[in-house]
């Protein structure tokens, strides 16, 4: 009789972390959306897993990267953690690259030299919003003799 080794199907796991009190392995929550046939709507279906964190460096409420280990390393770890994503805490609105805490700025704001530069910029190029319209000729109109 033979021994059959279960293998991981995913190789490669998104999800938050949600403790790290074991030495050097962080669980991990994934939570997948799966539907229902009968009612044809989705659910959330979470799965917990083990992963090993050897500099200890995720903390709980972080987004991380796993991959599967070729093999366990023990009788639950059977991941390890290959990138933080998100760092808890550490938001960064993707339009201006400043920090945030929900609605709020964490940077003080910056002075109004970027609009003085701006408009300085415009004055070498001489672009101004009102001379477009005055510096186009007027169309002449054909007219039928």
């Amino acid at each position: 009789m033979s021994v059959k080794q279960a293998s991981v199907h995913a190789k490669w796991i998104i999800g938050r972390v949600i403790g790290t009190k074991m030495p050097k392995t962080a669980k991990v929550r994934v939570t997948r959306l799966v539907l229902d046939p009968y009612l044809l709507k989705y659910y959330n279906k979470r799965k917990t897993y083990f992963a090993h964190d050897a500099l200890r460096q995720c903390t709980v409420g972080d987004i991380v990267l796993l991959k599967a280990l070729p093999e366990p390393r023990s009788k639950h770890v059977k991941h390890e953690l290959a990138e933080i994503v998100y760092k808890v805490g550490r938001v960064v609105d993707p339009l201006t690259g400043r920090r945030v805490a929900g609605t709020e700025f964490l940077d003080p704001l910056t002075d109004l030299s970027e609009e003085t530069s701006l408009s300085q910029k415009l004055q070498e190029l001489n672009i101004s919003s009102t001379s477009c319209g005055a510096e186009s000729p007027p169309a002449e109109t054909p007219t039928s003799s």
